[in-house]
């Protein structure tokens, strides 16, 4: 007859190796993953083309070399890896790279970096409140300002820019300062809408 402490020992050991076993896999996994995202980590190259540039984005410099002919999009969103800057024409006509240089909307993919250099840009994580949406974010929200949401970054931008020239804006202003932006969606009434409700965000907390 099995002694039953020698199946509790048999049980536990199992129990340890399993564990171990597990852990091990576990480290090996996390592992390769991080060689993986590694490998996939585009890797900055310098060439003799390339100048030193400084940017002042969302509050925070930033040093790195370019080449002369990046743009201020590519640079943002492949060097600094803010995404929320969204890549759509490339020819200055859709907005949806839209992000504030001084506070004035501007077409990243038609500004070169080494334009803004000496500039305050603020792009569409700028406006995060630590973890909390802006008021303009917010707003977009609340009265569904989107679609498939991929121009969505530069509308924000764009209301932000208004609503910091101009506070109380009427539905006509709306619709002018905003009117760089294309919604291939056709969300236009709710981004109105959106516009408006920001800027009453707004006012409640200044």
């Amino acid at each position: 007859m099995d002694d039953p402490k020698n199946n509790d020992r048999e049980r536990i050991d199992l129990s340890r190796r399993g564990f171990i076993g597990t852990v091990a896999v576990g480290a090996a996994e996390t592992t390769l993953l991080v060689h993986i995202a590694e490998a996939q980590t585009p890797r900055q190259e310098i060439t003799p083309d390339m100048v030193k540039l400084t940017l002042n984005v969302n509050g925070h410099d930033h040093a790195l070399m370019v080449e002369p002919r990046w743009t201020l999009l590519q640079v943002l969103r492949d060097r600094l890896g803010m995404t929320g800057t969204k890549q759509g024409c490339e020819r200055g006509e859709c907005g949806a790279c839209t992000v504030l240089i001084d506070g004035v909307a501007r077409y990243a993919c038609v500004t070169l970096a080494l334009e803004a250099a000496g500039t305050q840009i603020t792009t569409l994580e700028g406006l995060m409140q630590g973890e909390q949406l802006g008021p303009v974010q917010q707003a977009f929200w609340e009265k569904d300002g989107y679609q498939c949401g991929f121009c969505s970054p530069g509308q924000i931008m764009s209301v932000e820019a208004l609503l910091r020239k101009n506070p109380d804006p009427t539905m006509d202003q709306i619709r002018e300062g905003i009117s760089g932006n294309l919604c291939r969606c056709g969300a236009y009434p709710n981004i109105y809408r959106a516009a408006q409700r920001a800027a009453e965000l707004k006012k409640a907390v200044r």
